[in-house]
């Protein structure tokens, strides 16, 4: 999935919803680290991925906390 993709899907999840994926995306990146420890991984890319799309996501849920915060700047991000 592209990353303009990704940002639009996790732009459209409500908040509970983002910081269930955001869970998930943790576990998933302190199960690969624990693999590559091991030497069981093959795909070190993955990790950088799920990096990025943890990123994405705490950035996607600031500004939607931002926006809740400060309601004049909500037009902004539209």
């Amino acid at each position: 999935m592209k990353q303009k993709e990704k940002i639009k899907d996790f732009s459209r999840m409500s908040k509970k919803e983002l910081q269930r994926v955001l869970s998930e995306k943790r576990e998933k990146l302190r199960q690969l680290r624990f693999n590559l420890a091991a030497g069981k991984i093959k795909n070190v890319r993955e990790i950088r991925e799920i990096k990025r799309d943890i990123a994405r996501i705490m950035t996607i849920l600031n500004i939607k906390n931002q926006d809740l915060t400060e309601p004049d700047r909500a037009k902004e991000h539209v």
